[in-house]
C-alpha cells in the first residue's frame, strides 16, 4: 500500500550486502545519481557505467517546456556550488520521445523527477508518465513556486506539500518519492504530512537558498540573484534533517547533500538514510559514484556491518552501534 515502508533487510534483495529495498523500489546498491546534476543520462554515459549505479534520477520534467533562468546560472563557492538553472527542461512529451528510450536500454533503474507550478500540473505530468514503460519511480520536487498561492514553494507548507503528494499518488502506482526542502523551519512536519498523503519514500535535502556577489560588477553573481547551494557546505544541514526526519516517519529516506566519499555515504546511512543521491562532486569527478560503490563494502565491514541495511539508523538513540 502507498505510504507504507518495506523495511525488509537489504540482504534479502538478491542476498547482496549493497542491495536495498525502498518500499517497492529495489536497487542493487544505495548510490543514486541526483536529479539536476546528471541531465537525462546520455550526458554522463561516456564517463560512467549507468548500469553500475543504483539508479539515475533525471533532471526535473514539467508539463510544458520551461526556459529556465537568465545567465549567469552557476557560481562556484569555497565549499560548494550555487546554481540558478531554473529547472530548464523540454517538457514531458519531449522527454518521453527523446530521452526515455535511451534510459530504457541503459540497464539502470530510472527515477523521474517531476515539477509543476500548480497541483494540477504535477498530477498531469505523473499521469502522462504512467503510460510509459521503463520508469521505476517518481520523485516529486516540492520546492517549486505555487503560482496560485503567490509563489510560495509547495514544500514550505505541510498542507500544500500534502496536496501535491495526494494528487500525484492518485494517478500513479509507481513508488513515490517526495524531495524535501531544507528552506523551512520544521522539515519534520513537512515529512510527516507527505508520508500521510501517500509518499512511499522521502529524499532529503534539496539545495539551500543562497547568493554570491560578483565584485568585478558589484552585482549579484547570478542572473536570478539567488540560487541553490549544493556540495560539502550543506552536508551538516542534510545530515541533521535526515537524522530527524528518518526517526519521525515510517518510510525510507534517501540522503542528499555534499556526499563525495564512501565515508560520507556511511555517515548518512547511520544517520538514518536507506540510500543516498550523489550530485555536485560528479561535475569534477564523473566516476566518483562508481568509486564509492567499489569502496563501500570494505568500509561497511570495517565498521562491523554486514550490509547497508544493518548500518541504517545506527546513530539513533538507543542503538548499540549497529554491527559492532
Amino acid at each position: 500500500m502507498a505510504g507504507q515502508a518495506d523495511l525488509t533487510p537489504a540482504g534479502s534483495v538478491g542476498e547482496e550486502p549493497l542491495a536495498v529495498r525502498l518500499g517497492g523500489l529495489c536497487l542493487p546498491n544505495p548510490i543514486i545519481a541526483a536529479s539536476g546534476t546528471f541531465g537525462f543520462g546520455p550526458e554522463y554515459a561516456p564517463f560512467v557505467r549507468l548500469s553500475r549505479l543504483g539508479a539515475v534520477a533525471v533532471k526535473g520534467v514539467s508539463l510544458d517546456p520551461w526556459p529556465g533562468n537568465p545567465p549567469p546560472r552557476v557560481w562556484e563557492t569555497p565549499a560548494g556550488l550555487l546554481n540558478s538553472i531554473g529547472l530548464q527542461n523540454p517538457g514531458v512529451e519531449v522527454f518521453c520521445r527523446d530521452d526515455l528510450p535511451f534510459l530504457r536500454q541503459a540497464g539502470t533503474r530510472v527515477v523521474v523527477n517531476i515539477i509543476g507550478k500548480t497541483v494540477e500540473e504535477y498530477a498531469r505530468v505523473a499521469e502522462r508518465l504512467e503510460r510509459e514503460a521503463g520508469i521505476d519511480a517518481l520523485e516529486v520536487n516540492i520546492s517549486c513556486p505555487n503560482v496560485k498561492e503567490g509563489g510560495i514553494a509547495f514544500g514550505q507548507d505541510p498542507e500544500h506539500a500534502a496536496l501535491v503528494t495526494r494528487a500525484v499518488r492518485a494517478v500513479t502506482d509507481r513508488p513515490l518519492i517526495v524531495k524535501l526542502s531544507p528552506n523551512v523551519s520544521d522539515p519534520v512536519a513537512i515529512a510527516q504530512a507527505v508520508a500521510e498523503a501517500g509518499a512511499d519514500i522521502l529524499s532529503a535535502i534539496n539545495t539551500v537558498v543562497g547568493m554570491a556577489i560578483d565584485l568585478e560588477r558589484l552585482r549579484p553573481a547570478l542572473g536570478a540573484v539567488t540560487g541553490g547551494l549544493s556540495g560539502p557546505a550543506i552536508k551538516p544541514i542534510a545530515l541533521r534533517i535526515v537524522y530527524e526526519v528518518s526517526q519521525a516517519v515510517g518510510i525510507p529516506v534517501i540522503g542528499i547533500g555534499g556526499i563525495e566519499t564512501a565515508e560520507d555515504v556511511l555517515e548518512f546511512l547511520v544517520a538514518g538514510a536507506s540510500a543516498v543521491m550523489v550530485g555536485t562532486v560528479t561535475f569534477r569527478h564523473p566516476r566518483r559514484m562508481e568509486e564509492i560503490i567499489e569502496a563501500l563494502p570494505a568500509l561497511l565491514r570495517r565498521h562491523g556491518f554486514r550490509s547497508v541495511n544493518e548500518a541504517v539508523g545506527a546513530a539513533w538513540p538507543g542503538r548499540s552501534g549497529g554491527g559492532r
